[in-house]
């Protein structure tokens, strides 16, 4: 891709291209701030526009059709604000329409189940892999359908687990019911012999000291994250569009579609810094 080049106030040459535009970000809700965790650790000198769709969650109960609409709102939001690149930071979401997206913007639009298929390969030993996600996530199949494309023979568990969800939003972790839901949820898991499970939620890292107590400590935990921070730099990278001055203080924004304070608490606690949102009605 080429680059512009335009002069600046003292007649030197600076780069003026879409490399200084945003990363955009978009969940049904805080999950998706996992994601922006590890690609501002990986990339802290990119800009972030983040928007949450919290009015609307959660996305994995909804039909395929409605998601997608969603998505699309989204999407035509996030291109008025400068982005370069767009990070669906929901598995519901992707599952239900990434090519669809990618076909509907001229964005480079990066989804969260490839990556975390590419890790779970990685790590597992036994080819006993387990899957929890949304109702809408584990329906598609597509995270069995992409693991199967690279190996036909593994063993896949899936289980959906709606209600960690809500535990997450609505900050009902560390309580007896959390337990509770876990335990009934992660069994299977335990029974498989399972020793590397996809948390195939963006919200499930938000309680991965929970689930990693319930299934134990040899199953391993693959957080998509990392992997999706890692695919951005790459794309980044090789279309030139790294912000050419990493220096610079980033300038992140929140967008929400309910009321902001929930948002605004959760966020604050797992950025470790205070965020403010702003409310934003898409239809």
């Amino acid at each position: 891709m080429p680059v512009e080049r335009v002069r600046n106030r003292e007649g030197g040459d600076f780069l003026n291209s879409a490399a200084y535009k945003a990363i955009g970000i978009l969940d049904s809700g805080v999950g998706g701030l996992t994601v922006m965790e590890e690609i501002y650790r990986q990339l802290p000198g990119e800009s972030i526009v983040y928007f949450g769709d919290t009015a609307r969650m959660p996305y994995g109960p909804r039909p395929p059709e409605e998601v997608r609409q969603f998505v699309l709102e989204i999407i035509s939001f996030l291109e008025t604000q400068e982005i370069k690149l767009l990070v669906v930071a929901c598995n519901s979401a992707t599952a239900a329409g990434l090519s669809y997206y990618q076909q509907e913007t001229a964005l480079p639009v990066v989804g969260v189940i490839e990556p975390g298929v590419r890790a779970a390969l990685r790590y597992t030993r036994n080819r006993r892999i387990g899957i929890i996600g949304t109702t809408g996530t584990v329906e598609s199949s597509t995270y069995q359908g992409v693991l199967t494309s690279y190996d036909p023979k593994l063993n896949i568990v899936s289980q959906a687990c709606p209600l960690f969800v809500l535990l997450v939003e609505n900050d009902l972790i560390d309580t007896p019911e959390a337990e509770k839901v876990a335990a009934e949820y992660l069994h299977p898991f335990q029974e498989a012999e399972v020793d590397t499970l996809i948390l195939g939620c963006t919200h499930y890292p938000l309680m991965s000291d929970l689930i990693q107590r319930t299934v134990g400590p040899r199953v391993r935990l693959v957080n998509s994250a990392e992997e999706t921070a890692g695919q951005v730099r790459s794309i980044l990278k090789s279309r030139q569009l790294l912000n050419p001055s990493p220096g610079t203080q980033p300038r992140h924004r929140f967008f929400v579609s309910g009321l902001p304070a929930g948002f605004e608490e959760v966020g604050s606690r797992l950025l470790k810094r205070p965020i403010k949102a702003y409310q934003l009605h898409l239809s």
